[in-house]
């Protein structure tokens, strides 16, 4: 910033300055996003939202030209990804083919240290 011979602050250099820095500041940002943990890339993970928003997410995976939508869910959350691939047979994509279901337990360690048995799902669907 600069001060010209009426007293009055020249501030279209400070503007001036400010950008380059800013644009520095952004592509720090997108180089020291972390990446998030990917384990498939049609992967959606059924928790404690509603089914439709389950829904959506598959449907949006399908739409956008994948072939093949994995829902995986353990726990009480088992039920939900059984109604999640329910919906999306009957009501939304009538041709939707369900290619495999896979199960198991997972040792899951809790607050208290305490090691307990939970079990999951795998539903692979996929689009002909």
């Amino acid at each position: 910033m600069s001060v010209d011979e009426k007293g009055m602050y020249d501030m279209s250099e400070k503007k001036q300055e400010e950008k380059p820095a800013e644009q520095a500041a952004k592509e720090e940002t997108t180089t020291k996003v972390p990446q998030a943990k990917q384990v498939g890339e049609n992967t959606v993970f059924i928790g404690r939202k509603p089914v439709m928003n389950y829904v959506v997410a598959c449907l949006t995976f399908l739409n956008s030209g994948s072939k093949k939508v994995v829902l995986k869910a353990r726990g009480q959350a088992i039920s939900r990804a059984v109604d999640t691939v329910e919906l999306l047979k009957r009501v939304f994509m009538k041709d939707l083919q369900l290619q495999g279901i896979s199960i198991g337990t997972e040792q899951v360690t809790g607050s208290e240290g305490q090691t307990r048995n939970v079990s999951t799902i795998e539903l692979a669907v996929t689009k002909p």
